[in-house]
């Protein structure tokens, strides 16, 4: 098998990788644009411990570059992810999340060797629950309450439109918040930590009450 992760320099991407070449005999192709959130240290780590991993560095905007990659599953975990960001520049986030998830698209239908396009997506499409006793399913409205979520939600929508017009495999993956090793310091987890080991003021937006879901990376 040869797996394509998009994004995979990213926080959740880089883990993956880690464990697709721990538990398994894949070859990984990693393909990233390597921003401000990517980590190159630890993606030369593993290139170091595998040659099962070659890295691309390059958006997923890139149709010349897709189109020249044989894979068997393609993995998309591009995209920019950082709410606070996406309210300062939509822009940005429309053209990564949506357009250029359209261009791999395109680019994976000609791929006759493709068994599985898997799409990660966000809680965030969902919005929030107005009722706090009842727990959100996949059926659950999606009301996207930052440009960050509306980009994440119009991608998530794209992959579900090539699904079912072009027949095509396609799993789309909702979680919500990760967290865990290498995590960018801009997210809340990792920010707290640092902000109280250099004992500085927490910023506690509203009351306090609200609630967040995590999951381990």
């Amino acid at each position: 098998m040869k797996i394509l992760v998009t994004g995979g320099a990213g926080f959740i991407g880089s883990n993956l990788i880690y464990k697709l070449l721990d538990k398994t005999d894949y070859e990984i192709i990693l393909i990233d644009k390597f921003s401000y959130a990517s980590n190159p240290e630890f993606i030369n780590e593993l290139k170091i411990k595998s040659n099962r991993l070659s890295v691309i560095n390059s958006t997923i905007d890139n149709d010349s570059i897709l189109e020249s990659i044989n894979c068997d599953v393609v993995i998309n975990l591009a995209a920019e992810t950082h709410v606070t960001r996406s309210i300062n520049d939509s822009r940005n986030f429309l053209e990564n999340d949506i357009i250029a998830t359209d261009t791999l698209l395109k680019t994976s239908l000609k791929n006759k060797k493709l068994k599985k396009f898997i799409h990660i997506s966000t809680s965030e499409v969902y919005g929030t629950s107005s009722m706090k006793s009842v727990k959100m399913k996949e059926e659950h409205p999606l009301n996207p309450l930052s440009p960050y979520a509306s980009s994440k939600c119009g991608a998530d929508r794209l992959v579900y439109s090539y699904g079912k017009t072009y027949d095509f495999p396609f799993t789309i993956i909702r979680p919500f918040n990760n967290y865990g090793p290498r995590q960018h310091l801009e997210k809340l987890i990792p920010r707290f930590i640092c902000s109280i080991l250099n004992k500085k003021t927490l910023t506690i937006h509203g009351n306090g009450k609200a609630s967040r879901d995590y999951i381990y990376v």
